[in-house]
């Protein structure tokens, strides 16, 4: 549920610049405003996916040494 959850407030806040971007571009070049968008659009699509993984994604804590019992460990 949290990675949802992340995934949906990237997405907007994403989103959201997307769209103030490409309404600074339609004042300039209208004609490629929406391809610029809509790139960036599914840029933040895919992006928002792998930030919000690596946001969730459990912590592993560095594995003992092979072989080694308690009192060997350094």
């Amino acid at each position: 549920m949290k990675l949802i959850a992340y995934y949906v407030v990237i997405q907007l806040i994403g989103d959201a610049i997307a769209v103030f971007i490409g309404f600074g571009i339609e004042k300039v070049a209208p004609a490629i405003s929406m391809p610029i968008f809509l790139l960036m659009y599914f840029t933040v699509l895919w992006g928002a996916w792998v930030i919000a993984v690596r946001m969730t994604e459990p912590q592993t804590e560095s594995a003992p040494l092979a072989g080694a019992t308690g009192d060997q460990r350094a």
